[in-house]
C-alpha cells in the first residue's frame, strides 16, 4: 500500500508539473499570438491550435491532481453532519463515481483518438489524436488515484465519532 501511495504521491506532482508548463506556455503563446496580430499585423495560425492543445492538457492534468488531492469539488456539507461510518460509505461512493467517469473519459478519449488517427490538424500537421492524449492520460491517472483512496479508505480504520 505505500508503494502504491508513493507511486501516486509521484504521479500526481508530475501531473500537477506538467499542468504549470503547460499554462506557462498557453500564457506565452496567447502573448505571442496577440503581439503578432495587433503589433506587426501578422496572425499565425498555428497559435490558436496550440493555444487549444496547452488549455486541454491543463484542464486534465490539473483535474487528475486535483482527485489524488480530494481538490475536486464537492458538497459535503451534509455529509460531515453524519456518523463516521456513513462519511466512509460516501466518500467510497464518491471515489466509486469518479472512477466511472475516469473509465468513460478514457472510453471517448481513445474511440475518439482512433477515430481521428488518420485527420490533420492543418496548421501544425500532426494528427488529431495528438488532442486526445491529455485526456487518456488524465483518465489513467484518475483512475489510478481512485483506486489509491479506495484501498485506504477500505484498509484504514473507520475513526470513532460521537454518534457511533
Amino acid at each position: 500500500m505505500e508503494r502504491l501511495t508513493a507511486i501516486s504521491a509521484r504521479l500526481s506532482r508530475w501531473a500537477l508539473h506538467v499542468a504549470c508548463v503547460c499554462l506557462s506556455v498557453l500564457g506565452l503563446i496567447v502573448i505571442y499570438g496577440v503581439v503578432l496580430r495587433y503589433v506587426f499585423n501578422d496572425s499565425q495560425p498555428y497559435v490558436e491550435q496550440v493555444a487549444l492543445l496547452m488549455v486541454i492538457s491543463v484542464a486534465m492534468f490539473g483535474a487528475a491532481a486535483g482527485v489524488r488531492d480530494a481538490g475536486h469539488i464537492g458538497l459535503d456539507s451534509v455529509a460531515k453532519l453524519m456518523p463516521a461510518k456513513v462519511q466512509v460509505w460516501i466518500g467510497g461512493i464518491v471515489d466509486v463515481l469518479v472512477f466511472v467517469f475516469a473509465a468513460l473519459l478514457l472510453w471517448g478519449s481513445v474511440h475518439m483518438a482512433v477515430s481521428t488517427y488518420q485527420n490533420t490538424i492543418p496548421t501544425l500537421g500532426i494528427s488529431e489524436a495528438f488532442r486526445y492524449l491529455p485526456p487518456v492520460l488524465a483518465s489513467l491517472l484518475i483512475g489510478l488515484f481512485c483506486v489509491e483512496r479506495l484501498l485506504v479508505l477500505i484498509t484504514r480504520p473507520v475513526p470513532a465519532s460521537p454518534w457511533n
